[in-house]
């Protein structure tokens, strides 16, 4: 064997360039036709894959998104105008705070029992419906200045029972 004298790469490349029209030359028409098809609908997927694909999605996703962030958005501003709220009311006693407290269980009749201890009340509810659930945490952070520090419910077919667990003087927490 004779060894052969390391080819640049331009030289390399003409050689290969020049076996490849060789074997383009060689097929018959209907042969090359074929190719050029397929050549050509490979050239499409791959254009419709990498360019156009991921930019008709983000076109048909985007409004959807706009509209759950504009939600979004406004929930968050909504929030963040009670907590300003929350903010500016004055602050009010312990006492105050768990008659209050005591005021709006005692509506619940006897499907709920309030236990203070300390700076902590405790609501122990059985079958409450979500609705009076929702006015009585409304009236605790407003009236109370109670916060939510915990909750263990569970939803029944009568309504929730479980426990919440509040943290009271809201004014200086």
């Amino acid at each position: 064997m004779e060894a052969r004298a390391p080819q640049s790469l331009p030289v390399a490349v003409g050689h290969l360039r020049r076996q490849a029209r060789a074997r383009w030359l060689a097929l018959a028409p209907r042969e090359r036709v074929g190719l050029h098809l397929a050549g050509v609908v490979l050239i499409g997927f791959a254009v419709w894959s990498l360019a156009l694909a991921p930019a008709w999605r983000i076109a048909r996703e985007a409004p959807i998104q706009l509209d759950l962030l504009d939600f979004q958005l406004q929930r968050m501003q909504r929030l963040a105008g009670e907590a300003r709220d929350l903010r500016q009311t004055p602050p009010v006693s312990s006492t105050q705070s768990a008659a209050a407290l005591k005021a709006a269980t005692d509506r619940f009749g006897n499907q709920a029992r309030l236990s203070l201890i300390g700076d902590r009340a405790t609501l122990t509810l059985s079958g409450v419906s979500g609705e009076r659930l929702r006015q009585w945490l409304t009236e605790a952070r407003s009236a109370a200045r109670a916060r939510v520090v915990e909750a263990q419910l569970s939803r029944g077919a009568q309504g929730f029972s479980g426990t919440v667990v509040l943290a009271l003087g809201g004014g200086g927490s």
